[in-house]
């Protein structure tokens, strides 16, 4: 880790006041939930996590972790964290739009060059508009982000090829429950239809949505093999989930196990996207293996014609984001 990352961490624990500095070491254990399956990467991240931290903090901090939306959906996940009941978790930046105006511009659809772009822009600690963001969520929302990790890019998948917007004209196609991506599905042509992700496999094996989209290791930890046929390859987002923590919980630790926690997940970060670029390169295999079937450019697949789509969706449901999604796309 570089001095200056090092640097920007130790200011990063302080916060936006000096409590962290004054708090004096307590014992604290976080109640950590996600909506994630135990096959799931974000499960690994969070499972690293309560294995890590503890060690980085000499057992004054300690994890919990609630996996599988043991303590409720998406909503109650927010709801918890901002009220203490729950004290961290990570979700879609997305999902903290009702919070932060604007927030929801680091889950954009084609925003980011790669995978290392992802984290770049969206490390708490050295981007200048994740920090800006950040500031906005502690003040509005009572909770930070501390981390982020990487699930992979998100891929389309249906029961049948589909290779242009026209494909899906007219068709239900499950998205996070969440408004951008209701623009994102009427982007790719389709008729936005929220599931939860407990209730997808269901939804589509029962036809109520024909498609939807997930990283690979999403699609293959959840069985969606087994409900669907193809797996389109349009990279339409590198998911990058927020980890994000209750403020006065995260003012109750002292400021030295701050920087550790905040150096911990830095580098569980760089591991998920290890593992994730690794992932996807042998999950196309292993999910041919299983049955279903790989669309790419060279059969046909106009990613041209999804970004377009869902470009314009964009700019007509999120006018303020434009100026945000330049800086974005400059970060280095």
């Amino acid at each position: 880790m570089s001095l200056i990352k090092k640097l920007a961490l130790g200011l990063a624990a302080c916060g936006f006041s000096l409590a962290g500095a004054t708090a004096g070491a307590q014992a604290v254990d976080l109640r950590y939930a996600h909506v994630g399956s135990e096959g799931d990467i974000q499960h690994w991240y969070a499972e690293r996590a309560k294995e890590r931290i503890p060690e980085a903090t000499e057992e004054r901090v300690t994890v919990t972790v609630f996996p599988n939306s043991q303590l409720g959906g998406v909503q109650e996940l927010i709801d918890g964290v901002r009220s203490g009941s729950i004290s961290m978790g990570h979700h879609e930046f997305a999902s903290l739009a009702q919070l932060v105006d604007d927030i929801a511009v680091f889950s954009a659809p084609f925003v980011y060059r790669d995978g290392a772009h992802a984290l770049a822009a969206t490390d708490p600690q050295t981007s200048d508009v994740m920090q800006e963001f950040n500031a906005q969520l502690v003040e509005k929302g009572g909770m930070r982000i501390i981390g982020r990790l990487f699930r992979g890019a998100r891929q389309m998948t249906a029961n049948q090829a589909v290779r242009t917007p026209a494909d899906l004209e007219g068709k239900p196609f499950r998205g996070v429950p969440l408004q951008l991506w209701t623009t994102m599905v009427s982007g790719f042509g389709a008729i936005p239809t929220p599931v939860e992700v407990s209730e997808l496999p269901t939804a589509l094996m029962t036809g109520m949505v024909v498609g939807q989209e997930n990283p690979l290791t999403m699609i293959n930890a959840n069985g969606l093999y087994e409900v669907q046929t193809h797996v389109m390859l349009t990279g339409h987002m590198q998911n990058v989930l927020p980890v994000f923590i209750n403020e006065d919980v995260w003012q109750s630790i002292d400021e030295k196990d701050q920087t550790a926690i905040l150096e911990t997940l830095d580098t569980l970060a760089d591991e998920t996207l290890e593992q994730a670029m690794t992932a996807e390169k042998d999950l196309v295999g292993e999910l041919t293996d299983k049955g279903m079937t790989f669309i790419t450019a060279d059969d046909g697949l106009d990613i041209e014609a999804f970004r377009a789509g869902v470009d314009a969706q964009v700019a007509k449901d999120f006018p303020s984001w434009g100026p945000y999604m330049e800086r974005i796309r400059a970060i280095q």
